[in-house]
This record gives structure tokens, sequence and C-alpha cells, in this order.
């Protein structure tokens, strides 16, 4: 199996000075499961659906109920508005885990081609699977 030299890994127990979380929310920014769950002790602000919260950057990928996973055309314009981010803050590392493809249950190749612009930032390190369908 191929590596890819900027791969998330597989496993964060830990984020170091100037490195981000990159997780899928929801649109009511309530964090009680998945890898947003993870990362309360990193930031994030329950209530904050999008965007920089401490260590970590919320994309979201479910509505405000929780109940529906939003459309990928929804979720592009969370996803590019990461990317600029990422392009604006090019001391920050950003560890993209596998956004939309947990609980949201979306398919890698649904999600994966979201972040194509994102694959030349040295700044963004993408999910394994995200990688085999950019590239």
């Amino acid at each position: 199996m191929m590596k890819f030299k900027r791969s998330t890994p597989d496993v964060i127990t830990k984020i170091e000075p100037n490195e981000v979380f990159v997780f899928g929310s929801n649109e009511s920014g309530r964090h009680g499961k998945g890898a947003a769950k993870t990362v309360l002790g990193w930031g994030v602000v329950w209530g904050q659906a999008e965007g920089l919260q401490g260590k970590t950057y919320g994309i979201p990928t479910k509505d405000s109920s929780i109940r529906r996973t939003l459309t990928v055309s929804q979720i592009k314009p969370y996803v590019d508005r990461f990317i600029q981010f990422a392009k604006e803050n090019p001391t920050l590392t950003f560890y993209v885990t596998e956004v939309g493809c947990g609980l949201a249950g979306m398919k890698h190749k649904q999600i994966a081609p979201l972040f194509i612009e994102a694959k030349d930032l040295q700044n963004v390190y993408l999910p394994h699977k995200f990688w085999q369908k950019i590239i």
C-alpha cells in the first residue's frame, strides 16, 4: 500500500503548538460524538459549528438537527473556506480527519474531491483514503 507524505495519522491523541485537528461537525456546533467529541479538550467551542476553535477547526457535514447529512454541494463552501484559511495561515499545520465519512455516512469518493485544492498546500495533511481518491 502506497503511503502519502502528508497523510493525517490514523490516531491523533495530542496536538502540538501550531497544529490544528480538522474534524466534521454539525451546523449547531454540538460536539457530542465521533471526532468532534475527541477534541473537547483542545479548545472546541460548544455551539460553534465552523472554523478555528482552539487547536481544532470544524467543517459542518450534518445539519443543525444532527439528523440529516448535508449534501456534497452544501459541504463544499465549508471546505472551500477551510482551504482558504489554511492558505492564509501557513505557519499552522492542519490534520484533516475523514470529514463526513464517519457519523455523516458519506463515502470517501464523495468528500475527497472537495479537498483537491489542498493537495499542494504543504501545511495540510489529508487522510490516506482521501489521497487515494484525488491523486
